[in-house]
């Protein structure tokens, strides 16, 4: 063979293992999205900074989430193959009924967000780690627990949430009128 064939015969083998892995994530199956992974796995959620290393770790990661969106649905929008990664773009679709984030109760609500999911591999073709990145902000807004700060419930939860932040802002905001008057009379 070829460097050519061989780089094809992976490439090949590692795009079935991505899609192995998102097969078993949609049908829910832990040992099966486990099965994807090598003796070191990793995991990084990070919008979360969630750094998981071990393969008890990134199973609990999973564990946790299959749990609190027990209808996860994953669909695949584009594939990007790379010679040392895979980076599917998706949309992740699910309803928020178990604690998620270690402490956060179910919401009840519909999450739909895209993804973007980074993919690289160990020297047998099997998973290395899973590097995601998406929109927390919007997450949070869906659960209900984010507002956009231009909205009227927005101004609310910040100043509810932020007092001191706010007095501050404030606080710069009227100093700096006053040193322009100031500079104004000059």
């Amino acid at each position: 063979m070829t460097a050519t064939e061989v780089d094809a015969t992976r490439l090949s083998a590692r795009m079935a293992i991505v899609e192995e892995h998102v097969r078993c994530e949609n049908f829910h199956d832990l040992a099966g999205v486990m099965a994807t992974f090598g003796s070191d796995a990793c995991y990084d959620d990070e919008p979360w900074q969630d750094h998981r290393r071990g393969v008890e770790a990134v199973r609990s990661y999973y564990a946790e989430l299959l749990v609190s969106l027990p209808d996860l649905g994953i669909e695949v929008v584009h594939r990007h193959v790379g010679s040392d990664a895979i980076v599917l773009e998706v949309v992740i679709r699910g309803t928020h009924l178990g604690v998620w984030r270690g402490g956060l109760p179910a919401t009840g609500r519909r999450v739909e967000f895209p993804l973007c999911g980074v993919f690289t591999f160990d020297a047998d073709d099997l998973l290395a780690g899973e590097r995601i990145y998406y929109d927390r902000g919007t997450v949070m807004r869906q659960l209900g627990l984010f507002h956009e700060p231009e909205g009227k419930l927005g101004r609310l939860a910040t100043a509810l949430s932020h007092p001191l932040t706010i007095l501050r802002a404030l606080l710069r905001g009227t100093g700096r009128v006053h040193q322009d008057k100031r500079r104004h009379r000059r």
